[in-house]
């Protein structure tokens, strides 16, 4: 218990999945949480839920493409609740799933303006705010497909490999201030984003997840909650060794 207690933590793509299941727990373990997002009823039901528990927690609307509303978001929050000490980056989006030569450039710019912009707007902004704070932790939720390829995705796997590559480079420019900045990898976790495209596959719902099981050494695809205690852990004190890292949490995927 209390293993963050009293930070503060901006969380995007806070109302679902994994982003939600990371800010009941961090604010399950003592952290004031921002919850952010663009879906506006899921994200204060959230707030909701940690309230409920006894937990602090309050709901602001963000588009992480958008460069202003990321700063206007962030200044709000630290007025509500002081400095930030943690950033999530969890939001984003999957993309056309076609082969490269048939994406659009208004397809690929959607993708890598939340993405990849996202991120970088979110960090450009948060690392003012932890420099105030003295320090703090940045966790930039990549994949398993910054890491590997699977022939899918295209745009989507470029991303999450920009994503794990500005983690190191900012991992670096950042250690003199105390801000350790890390990426996790998820291989496949059953969250609302992983369930739309097993909607879309001809085999439906049940053929595809068993699919996706059989992909993963240990059997089975993971839960929100398994990546949430790993984001707990680089939020925390406990890894203050630890910046520039890859946290891979993939049942084994990437070990075959």
């Amino acid at each position: 218990m209390n293993r963050v207690e009293g930070k503060v933590v901006v969380m995007t793509g806070g109302a679902l999945g994994i982003g939600q299941a990371a800010s009941v727990l961090l604010a399950k373990e003592g952290a004031k949480v921002a919850v952010t997002d663009i879906k506006d009823n899921e994200g204060q039901q959230v707030v909701d839920q940690i309230q409920q528990a006894g937990g602090t927690a309050k709901y602001w609307h963000l588009d992480t493409s958008d460069e202003d509303r990321v700063r206007q978001v962030f200044e709000e929050v630290s007025n509500e609740y002081g400095p930030m000490n943690v950033l999530v980056n969890n939001a984003g989006i999957s993309g056309t799933n076609k082969p490269t030569h048939e994406i659009s450039r208004d397809e690929w710019r959607k993708l890598m303006s939340i993405n990849v912009d996202g991120v970088f707007f979110c960090v450009k902004y948060a690392i003012p705010h932890m420099r105030n704070a003295g320090g703090g932790s940045i966790i930039n939720l990549s994949s398993i497909y910054g890491l590997v390829g699977a022939a899918d995705l295209p745009a989507y796997h470029a991303s999450k490999g920009a994503v794990r590559l500005m983690t190191k480079n900012d991992a670096l420019l950042y250690a003199k201030d105390k801000i350790r900045i890390n990426s996790v990898h998820p291989a496949f976790i059953w969250t609302p984003l992983v369930e739309e495209l097993a909607k879309e596959s001809p085999e439906g719902v049940d053929a595809f997840r068993k699919q996706l099981d059989s992909r993963h050494p240990i059997g089975h695809i993971g839960e929100p909650d398994d990546v949430a205690y790993g984001i707990l852990y680089l939020a925390s004190d406990e890894s203050k060794f630890v910046t520039g890292s890859e946290l891979v949490i993939d049942g084994g995927y990437t070990a075959q």
